[in-house]
C-alpha cells in the first residue's frame, strides 16, 4: 500500500486546494440581448448631437433609425409571438408608441424610449447568466476524481461520478473530500464551512459523517461512500437554488402587474378614437391625427417614469453607500419585508476566529503575554485557523515571537515545537470522566467557563505541565447588535438566526445581538424549509448570508441579501442585493429608503395618472392640438421624472438613516 502521506500521482486531478472554485463568467457583451441594447444606445448618442445641433436630416435620420431596428426588433417580435398566444404586452406597445412618435415627428422621443427598454431587458439577461454561472461553478467545489481502494490497499484514480455506494475512497492532506460518505479510518481536521457555515476546521475521525467538497486538513482519512455523486449535500445544494429560482414567484413592478388590461384598453380605445369620427363622416386625416395624438398622450411612457426613477435613484443612492441592489423589482421588495432571518458565520460574526482571552493558570510562573508568546510561537509554522488566530493575537500585542523547533502536528490533537528551550504544546485539553483535583480542577474550571460562554478552549502546556489556556470565538460584528434592534423596529418581528454552527454558540451569539428565535446545526435544506415555513405563515422574508451553504435559502426568501467582502461567488450572484462593505447597519436604512421610493412611485403615478386622464378628456372632448398633447405627455413625464431624482441626494439616505430606529 502507498503511504497515505506519499505525493499524488502526477495524472492525479487534483483540484486547487482550499481555493474557492474558478470563476465562469458570461461576458457582458456575448448575449445577444446585450448586444442589440448596446448597439442600440451606440446609434442614439451618435444621433442625438446632430439632432439638437440642427445637422441635415440625413445625417441623423438613418442613426436614430438604426436605434429603433437594433433595439426594437427583439421586443417587437417577442411582442407579436405574446399576440399569437392571445396575449398583449406593454414592450410591444412601447415599440408601437416608439413607431407613433416617429410618424408624427418625435423620432428623438421614441428613440429614448427604445433605448431605456432595450438595456434593462440586457441587464436582466445578464443577471440571470450570472446566476447560472455561479450554479455550475459550484459543482467545481468537488474534484473530478477520487483516489478508490481495491483489493489489497490497491489505488485507482476514477472519475467522483464513477463511486458507487459502498466504495472505499483515501483522501489525502490537502484534498477536498470526493463523496458523502463516513470515516472508516484516520483523523483529521476538516473544513466544512461550504456546507454548515462552522467557522473552525471539525476533527473527523472512524464513525464521522464527511461531504463532498469540504477541505481536508492534514490527516489521511479512508472514507466509505454512502451517496451517489447526484445525490450529494454539494449536488442537491445546486438543485434547490435551480428550483427555488425558477418557483419563486417573480414581484413585478406596479404597472407590469396591470399591463394586460391596460394595454388592451388602449389599443381598444386608440382604434374606436380612429373609426368612430370617421363613420360618423370625419375626413381620413383627421380621424388619424386625432387618434395619433390619443396615442400619444395615453401612452404609459409618464406611468413607466413614475415608477423607474424613483427605484433607479434609490438604487444609486443605496449604490454609494456600500449596498448593491440589482434591479429596480428588488428595491421595490426591499419594502415589503417585515421579516429577516440571518445567518450567523460571515454575516453577523466576522467569520474569522479571534482570541478573545488568555487565561494563564496559578502557579505556572508564567503570565499572560508570555503564554500568548510561547503559544503563538509553537503555532506560528501551523496553517490550522486557530493557530493562524493564535499568532495574530501576539502580533496585535507587538509581541516578538522567538524560533520554534521540532515542530510536530497531530490532526484533531494539536501542535508541539521546541521554543527556547521548553517543550511547548497547543491543542484540545483533555477530557477526562473521573473527577478533577488540584491543578487539573483548576484547568476543568476555566475550560468549562470558556465554553459556557460559546468559546474554543485552547490548553497550552509547556515541559508537560498545563501553563494556561486561550479562548478562542468568532468575533460578533461591532454593529449587529444595533442592526437587530433596528431591524425589530421596522417590520416588527425580531430576526431569527439560521446557523449551520453548534446550538451552544448560536444561542450565545443569540443573546448578545437580542434575538429570540434560533434554529442551530442546519444544513442548506434546513434553512430553506426554515424560510419557507415563515413564508406559508405569512410573512415576507429577507434572508442575510454569506456562504455557499446560504444559497438555496438566499433564492427561496421573498429578498436575499448577501455580504460582498468574503461572501461566496455563488451567494453573491443568487442574492437580490449584495452589502458590499460588510455594514450590516445599512440593511434598515436601505429598507427605510426601499419604502420613500414606494412612497414616491405612488405619487408619480398620481400625477401621471391626472395628466394623462386630462390630456385624453380633452382630445376625445375637444380639440386638442398635437404640439399641445406632446408638449403636456412629455411635461408630465419631466415632472414624474424630476421628483423621482430627488432619492438621488445625499440627504434621502440621511433621511432613511434617520427613519431606521437604532
Amino acid at each position: 500500500m502507498t503511504s497515505a502521506l506519499a505525493p499524488a500521482p502526477a495524472d492525479r486531478a487534483a483540484p486547487p486546494r482550499g481555493g474557492a472554485p474558478a470563476r465562469r463568467r458570461t461576458p457582458f457583451l456575448s448575449l445577444p440581448e446585450a448586444r442589440w441594447a448596446a448597439t442600440a444606445t451606440v446609434c442614439f448618442l451618435l444621433a442625438l448631437p446632430l439632432h439638437l445641433t440642427g445637422a441635415p436630416a440625413w445625417t441623423w435620420g438613418p442613426l436614430y433609425a438604426l436605434t429603433y431596428a437594433a433595439g426594437g426588433w427583439e421586443p417587437g417580435w417577442a411582442g407579436l409571438r405574446a399576440l399569437r398566444d392571445k396575449s398583449l404586452d406593454v414592450d410591444l406597445l412601447m415599440v408601437v408608441a416608439a413607431l407613433g412618435a416617429a410618424a408624427i415627428g418625435q423620432v428623438m422621443d421614441g428613440a429614448l424610449l427604445i433605448v431605456i427598454f432595450t438595456t434593462s431587458g440586457a441587464l436582466e439577461a445578464l443577471a440571470t447568466a450570472r446566476t447560472a454561472d455561479s450554479v455550475r461553478g459550484l459543482l467545481d467545489l468537488a474534484p473530478a476524481t477520487a483516489t478508490r481502494l481495491g483489493a489489497g490497499d490497491a489505488e485507482e484514480t476514477v472519475a467522483v461520478a464513477d463511486l458507487a455506494v459502498g466504495d472505499i475512497i483515501l483522501v489525502r492532506p490537502g484534498d477536498r473530500v470526493g463523496a458523502d460518505g463516513r470515516v472508516l479510518h484516520g483523523r483529521s481536521d476538516v473544513d466544512q464551512a461550504t456546507i454548515t457555515g462552522e467557522p473552525l476546521p471539525v476533527t473527523k475521525e472512524q464513525g464521522d459523517e464527511v461531504f463532498a467538497g469540504t477541505l481536508n486538513g492534514t490527516g489521511a482519512l479512508r472514507v466509505r461512500v454512502e451517496r451517489d455523486a447526484s445525490d450529494t449535500v454539494i449536488a442537491r445544494i445546486v438543485r434547490m437554488v435551480e428550483e427555488a429560482s425558477q418557483t419563486k414567484a417573480p414581484t413585478q413592478l406596479f404597472i407590469e402587474k396591470v399591463e394586460q388590461r391596460y394595454s388592451l384598453g388602449m389599443v381598444a380605445a386608440t382604434l374606436a378614437v380612429f373609426l368612430v369620427p370617421l363613420a360618423l363622416g370625419d375626413d381620413l386625416a383627421g380621424a388619424l391625427l386625432r387618434a395619433m395624438t390619443f396615442m400619444i398622450v395615453a401612452s404609459p411612457c409618464a406611468v413607466v417614469l413614475a415608477t423607474m426613477p424613483p427605484l433607479l435613484s434609490a438604487i444609486a443612492n443605496a449604490g454609494r453607500h456600500g449596498v448593491l441592489v440589482k434591479s429596480a423589482v428588488v428595491m421595490e421588495r426591499l419594502g415589503q419585508v417585515d421579516a429577516v432571518a440571518f445567518d450567523k458565520t460571515g454575516t453577523l460574526t466576522e467569520g474569522t476566529p479571534r482570541v478573545t482571552d488568555v487565561r494563564p493558570l496559578t502557579g505556572c510562573g508564567i503570565d499572560a503575554d508570555g503564554l500568548l508568546r510561547l503559544a503563538a510561537a509553537a503555532e506560528r509554522p501551523s496553517e490550522h485557523p486557530l493557530a493562524r488566530a493564535v499568532v495574530e493575537a501576539a502580533r496585535e500585542r507587538g509581541t516578538a515571537l522567538p524560533a520554534a523547533d521540532g515542530f510536530a502536528a497531530t490532526p484533531g490533537v494539536g501542535v508541539t515545537a521546541t521554543v527556547e528551550g521548553r517543550t511547548v504544546t497547543v491543542g484540545a485539553p483533555a477530557r477526562s470522566p473521573a473527577p478533577a483535583t488540584g491543578a487539573r480542577a483548576a484547568q476543568a474550571a476555566v475550560v468549562a467557563e470558556l465554553e459556557e460562554g460559546g468559546r474554543t478552549a485552547v490548553l497550552v502546556t509547556v515541559d508537560g505541565g498545563p501553563a494556561g489556556l486561550l479562548g478562542i470565538a468568532d468575533r460578533l460584528r461591532p454593529d449587529a447588535a444595533r442592526t437587530v434592534r433596528a431591524l425589530t423596529s421596522l417590520t416588527g418581528t425580531a430576526p431569527m438566526l439560521l446557523t449551520g454552527d453548534n446550538p451552544r454558540a448560536a444561542a450565545r451569539l443569540a443573546a448578545e445581538t437580542g434575538i429570540e428565535e434560533v434554529r442551530a446545526g442546519l444544513l442548506p435544506e434546513d434553512k430553506v424549509r426554515a424560510v419557507r415555513e415563515w413564508e406559508a405563515a405569512g410573512r415576507t422574508v429577507m434572508l442575510v448570508g454569506d456562504g455557499v451553504n446560504d444559497a438555496p435559502a438566499l433564492a427561496a426568501a421573498h429578498t436575499g441579501v448577501a455580504m460582498g467582502r468574503a461572501g461566496s461567488d455563488l451567494a453573491l450572484e443568487t442574492a437580490d442585493a449584495v452589502v458590499v462593505r460588510d455594514e450590516l447597519a445599512t440593511l434598515p436604512a436601505v429598507i427605510s429608503l426601499s419604502r420613500r421610493a414606494r412612497a414616491l412611485v405612488l405619487q408619480n403615478l398620481v400625477v401621471a395618472g391626472v395628466f394623462i386622464a386630462g390630456l385624453v378628456v380633452w382630445d376625445l372632448a375637444g380639440d386638442l392640438p398635437l404640439p399641445l398633447g406632446v408638449a403636456g405627455h412629455e411635461g408630465s413625464t419631466v415632472l414624474v421624472g424630476l421628483n423621482g431624482l430627488r432619492l438621488l441626494r445625499e440627504s434621502a439616505w440621511r433621511r432613511a438613516r434617520t427613519e431606521a430606529p437604532r
